[in-house]
C-alpha cells in the first residue's frame, strides 16, 4: 500500500490525446459514464489511468514541468487525509466516490504540487 497506483492526464483536446497515446503505446480508453466530468479509463500493460478536460490553460513553456497527475493507493482515505492536512498540505478536490471503484481526492504539498489518494471500494457511491 502507499504506491503510486494510478495516473491522470489531463488535456485541453482529449481526442487529440487519446489517439497519441493508442497510436504510441498501445493503451486501451474507455469512457466513464457516471463521473460529472468527460473522463476516459486507461488500461495499460502495468499501472493504469484516466484522461480528462483540462480545467485550465495550458501552463506557458519554460515555466516548468507540465506532467501527469499520480494517485497513491491508501489503506484508509481518512486518515490519510488527515496526516496531508497536519503536514502542510492542502484539499485541492475533496472527496468523492468513483462509483464501484473507489474514493478519490486531490492535494497539494507545501510546493504546490498536486497528487490524489484513492481508496478501493466497491461500494463507492
Amino acid at each position: 500500500m502507499n504506491t503510486v497506483g494510478y495516473f491522470e492526464i489531463q488535456s485541453s483536446n482529449l481526442v487529440r490525446e487519446l489517439e497519441f497515446y493508442k497510436n504510441v503505446f498501445g493503451w486501451k480508453f474507455f469512457k466513464e459514464e457516471n463521473l460529472p466530468i468527460e473522463y476516459y479509463r486507461i488500461e495499460t500493460n502495468s499501472i493504469n489511468g484516466g484522461l480528462l478536460k483540462r480545467p485550465a490553460q495550458v501552463p506557458p513553456m519554460q515555466s516548468g514541468t507540465n506532467a501527469f497527475c499520480c494517485s497513491i493507493q491508501v489503506e484508509n482515505f481518512d486518515k490519510t487525509q488527515d496526516l496531508i492536512l497536519k503536514n502542510g498540505g492542502q484539499v485541492a478536490l475533496p472527496k468523492f466516490a468513483v462509483p464501484g471503484k473507489c474514493w478519490q481526492g486531490y492535494f497539494i504539498d507545501a510546493d504546490n504540487n498536486t497528487f490524489g489518494i484513492f481508496e478501493v471500494d466497491e461500494n463507492a457511491k
